[in-house]
C-alpha cells in the first residue's frame, strides 16, 4: 500500500498524523473514517496557490457532494474556497456551519421548490442552471422578492472524457445542462431576455469524473472561451465567469497515473491565457470545482477482520466489520483500492485474498484478489484512499448504523461525526 501524505510506518505499525491506527481502532472502534486533515489542508492550498486565487481572483470551489461535514465546511472556508451544493442538506449544512453564502454555487438538475427557496433566501452566491424549468422558477420567486439573482447556464459540451459511464457527464447524452452541439443553448439564448429578473454572469460546464488526462479540460477550455466571445457578439451577453468543473483524478492504485494539482492548473491557466489572445477577448474569472482530488488520499478507513473462508484452488475471503454500507464504489464502480494490516505493514507472509464486507449481499466486495501481508481474524486492516464519496454514499442498508469520523492532525484527534448508535437508527420510524 503506497503511503500517503502524513502517513508512516514505526516499529512495523502504521501512524497517520502521528497516531497510531491501532490506538484510532481501539478508541474509536471501527469502520471508522480516518482523515489526514494536514494533507486534505495542504491539498486545498495547493489549489488556491497554482490556480492563481489570489493573483487574478480566480476561484476553487469545493465539491461538497464528495465529502460534506460541517467541520470540512469550516475547514474550506478557513483556506478561503468556495462550496458547490448539490441540494438543499448540503446548502442547510453550510448554512449552519456559518459557510458564507455569496461563496456557494447551487446546483442539481432538478432542485426542488423547496431548495431554490432556500437557496434564494439564504442568499446563494450562484445558481447553477440545467433547465427551462429552474430558470422559469427562479424567474416567479425573484420577481415575487423584488430582487435579481445571478446565474451560470450549464453547458453539455459534447466531450466524452475516459472514464466509467455512471461518472461521464459531458457527452451529449447527459442529464445535465444545456446540449450544445444540438442548439438548445442557443435556444435558450435567443429568448432569456425574457427572464428579467435573473442575471446571466457565468458558463458552466463538467465533464466527468476521475479523469487522468488534462486533453479533455483544455478541449473544454476552447469550447467555453469561443463561447464567451460568441455570446457577446450575437447576443450581447457578456460573461464575466466561467467555470470549468472538476474531475481531476487521483490515485487509488499503482494503475492510477494522475497529474499533480501543479500540473492540471498550469495547463489550465496556460491554455486559457492562450485561448483568449487568440480570440481577442478578455480572461474571465475562473473557477473549477475539485472534490475527489481534495479529499480521497487524505481519507482512509479501518476494519476489523472477522472471518476467512478458503475455497480451494478458487479464492480465500476475508470479512470485515463494514463493507458497501460505508464504501459503495466498489459495487457501484467497480473501483479499487489498496489495504493493508496497520501492525504488520512490513513483516508477515504474503497471501491473496478478497476483501469482503458483512452485508447480506453477494456484491458486498472490497477489494477483490489483492495480496496482504500476514492478515488474520482480529486484525485491523486500512483501506486507503476511501476520502471521497466513502462517508457521503453511507447508507443504513441491513440497518447497519453509519460510521464515525475521525480527523488526526498533530497527533491530535478530533470526532467530525460520531458513530450512529441504534436508537438513532430507528429515530424516524413510527409504530
Amino acid at each position: 500500500m503506497k503511503l500517503l501524505g502524513t502517513m508512516s510506518v514505526k516499529n512495523d505499525e502504521l501512524h497517520i498524523g502521528g497516531v497510531s491506527c491501532l490506538d484510532l481502532a481501539k478508541s474509536y472502534q471501527t469502520p471508522l473514517y480516518v482523515f489526514d486533515e494536514q494533507l486534505l489542508r495542504q491539498n486545498c492550498r495547493d489549489y488556491v496557490n497554482y490556480f492563481k486565487v489570489n493573483e487574478r481572483k480566480n476561484r476553487v470551489a469545493y465539491a461538497g457532494k464528495a465529502f460534506l461535514p460541517l467541520y470540512m465546511c469550516q475547514l474550506i472556508k478557513e483556506e478561503g474556497l468556495y462550496l458547490d451544493v448539490v441540494s438543499g442538506g448540503e446548502l442547510y449544512t453550510a448554512h449552519k456551519a456559518e459557510f458564507p453564502m455569496e461563496r456557494v454555487l447551487f446546483h442539481g438538475n432538478n432542485k426542488t421548490i423547496d431548495e431554490i427557496q432556500m437557496g434564494l433566501d439564504l442568499g446563494v452566491g450562484r445558481f447553477v442552471v440545467d433547465n427551462y424549468y429552474e430558470l422559469d422558477l427562479l424567474e416567479a420567486f425573484c420577481k415575487q422578492r423584488g430582487r435579481k439573482q445571478a446565474i451560470y447556464l450549464r453547458i453539455t459540451p459534447g466531450i466524452e472524457a475516459h472514464t466509467h459511464d455512471y461518472i461521464k457527464t459531458g457527452q451529449i447524452d447527459s442529464k445535465f445542462g444545456f446540449t450544445l452541439t444540438n442548439g438548445d443553448l442557443y435556444e435558450c439564448l435567443s429568448v432569456f431576455s425574457r427572464y428579467e429578473h435573473l442575471e446571466l454572469v457565468g458558463l458552466h460546464a463538467h465533464i466527468g469524473s476521475q479523469i487522468f488526462d488534462v486533453e479533455p479540460f483544455l478541449d473544454e477550455v476552447d469550447i467555453m472561451m469561443n463561447l464567451v466571445k460568441e455570446l457577446d457578439e450575437k447576443y450581447q451577453i457578456k460573461i464575466r465567469e466561467v467555470d470549468l468543473g472538476g474531475g481531476v483524478g487521483v490515485y487509488y492504485t499503482e494503475n492510477d497515473h494522475p497529474k499533480t494539482i501543479e500540473q492540471f492548473c498550469e495547463a489550465i491557466l496556460s491554455k486559457v491565457d492562450s485561448s483568449c489572445q487568440r480570440l481577442g477577448i478578455e480572461v474571465p474569472t475562473l473557477v473549477i470545482e475539485p472534490g475527489r482530488s481534495i479529499v480521497a488520499n487524505a481519507g482512509s478507513t479501518l476494519y476489523t477482520v472477522g472471518s476467512t473462508k478458503d475455497i480451494k484452488d478458487i479464492r480465500t475471503y476475508v470479512s470485515v466489520d463494514g463493507g458497501m454500507t460505508d464504501n459503495i464504489r466498489p459495487s457501484l464502480y467497480q473501483a479499487r483500492y489498496e489495504c493493508a494490516i496497520v501492525n504488520k505493514m512490513r513483516s508477515g507472509d504474503q497471501k491473496q485474498v478478497t476483501i469482503a464486507g458483512k452485508c447480506c449481499e453477494s456484491g458486498d466486495i472490497l477489494i477483490t484478489d489483492v495480496d496482504i501481508l500476514g492478515i488474520a481474524s482480529g486484525d485491523i486492516l486500512i483501506i486507503a484512499s476511501t476520502g471521497a464519496y466513502g462517508y457521503s454514499m453511507s447508507s443504513n442498508y441491513n440497518k447497519i448504523p453509519k460510521a464515525p469520523v475521525v480527523f488526526v492532525h498533530d497527533e491530535k484527534c478530533r470526532l467530525v461525526c460520531r458513530r450512529q448508535t441504534l436508537e438513532e437508527l430507528l429515530a424516524l420510524e413510527v409504530l
